[in-house]
């Protein structure tokens, strides 16, 4: 990696002259959140710079799609992103159902839209709680990662697996949810709802975690928009955009959900305290579109009869989700056959990364990990 242009010589007072150091954060840290590397030049505590270095977790995995076929790549999209992996599962399906020009039922889209949003519960839960321990406070974590437990036991009994999911289809959903799901999915939802409030009152308003990120790496509507930030790293910046009610898909329309946004409560708008903010928020909107698709979900089949060998026409298609870290986009172009011509996915980790290297300017190296962390950024969608 090329350094020009950020080689810094500090000139002090006295008139000497001191160098600063380049320190390798990375990629075997525990705070960087997957394999990634920073490369960060400092004058003792103080940031210059820290370039992301990214790369070591590059699979092909769109290459892949155009050997394995459109059925054959399902199970590779949960490796896409392996922490929410559901709305991988859904990005995939639905492309591919546009291109094919396939309807799914709509109970299957029920079942679609339930796994997803316990998806997201999951994801958040890691990605505040992991926040929490980076910056160095053990117990919340326990907290976090408790109930998420619980979802991934949820998960499991729907699609057999707790991380990397196979459970949706081109065409819908696997199969059925199980009898007595939706007695055990409001069971949780109703013990889980209070333990948010629980969860502010431990950690989120505690006065060290607040000053840890209160006006730290802020970033203004305008250059989130710039930089392409999405999801709650957008919507942290006060800016009110989500796919679900801007870009509506599935059954999302008919849904009733708030889309919370970064308010400045306790620092500048944009700050990293906002982007926490509206991923606890999230969890209780998640909540609420849960106990609505289980008083909506209708009867009848959960999966369209789609043939073994899909062979869309000539063409290509794209789809957009609102997956746990923002706008995720898949394009696929058929050639006729039934391996995808080329396929594309674009995903809010990799746009994240490319801010860090300004909000990384004159900060401490300490608060670096709470940066990363309020960016919720994850290798897999980092390098795909």
């Amino acid at each position: 990696m090329s350094l020009a242009g950020y080689e810094f010589e500090v000139q002090r007072d006295d008139g000497l002259a001191t160098e600063e150091m380049t320190l390798n954060m990375g990629p075997q840290h525990p705070s960087t959140h997957g394999v990634l590397r920073f490369v960060v030049k400092a004058d003792g505590e103080i940031m210059r710079t820290a370039l992301p270095d990214i790369g070591y977790l590059h699979r092909s995995i769109e290459k892949i799609s155009e050997k394995v076929g459109y059925h054959g790549f399902m199970p590779y999209t949960d490796r896409v992103d392996y922490v929410s992996a559901m709305q991988c599962n859904q990005g995939w399906a639905m492309v591919c159902e546009r291109a094919a020009g396939i309807e799914v039922p709509r109970r299957g889209e029920f079942c679609r839209i339930i796994a997803c949003e316990l998806g997201r519960i999951a994801s958040h839960l890691l990605s505040v709680g992991t926040m929490v321990m980076d910056i160095g406070g053990m117990t919340p974590f326990t907290h976090a990662i408790r109930e998420r437990e619980k979802v991934n036991n949820l998960l499991e009994d729907l699609c057999g697996a707790r991380l990397t999911f196979n459970y949706m289809r081109i065409g819908g959903v696997a199969w059925d949810l199980p009898p007595g799901y939706a007695e055990q999915v409001t069971a949780f939802l109703d013990q889980f709802e209070p333990l948010i409030d629980e969860y502010n009152d431990l950690i989120s308003y505690n006065k060290i975690y607040v000053e840890r990120l209160a006006n730290v790496a802020a970033v203004s509507k305008e250059e989130a928009i710039n930089y392409n930030l999405v999801g709650p790293n957008l919507r942290g910046c006060g800016f009110q955009y989500d796919v679900r009610r801007d870009e509506p898909y599935s059954i999302y329309p008919e849904l009733d959900f708030e889309v919370p946004v970064g308010t400045g409560e306790v620092g500048t708008l944009g700050d990293c305290f906002d982007r926490y903010m509206v991923r606890i928020k999230e969890l209780k909107e998640s909540c609420k579109i849960v106990r609505q698709c289980l008083d909506m979900i209708p009867d009848g089949p959960v999966l369209a009869r789609v043939a073994k060998k899909l062979k869309p026409p000539v063409g290509d298609a794209h789809v957009r989700v609102e997956a746990s870290r923002g706008d995720m986009g898949w394009y696929v172009v058929s050639d006729g056959s039934e391996f995808p011509y080329r396929t594309k996915i674009r995903t809010g980790s990799f746009s994240a990364m490319s801010i860090v290297d300004k909000l990384s300017r004159g900060i401490m190296i300490a608060d670096l990990i709470a940066l990363i962390a309020s960016l919720d950024v994850v290798a897999p969608e980092v390098d795909r």
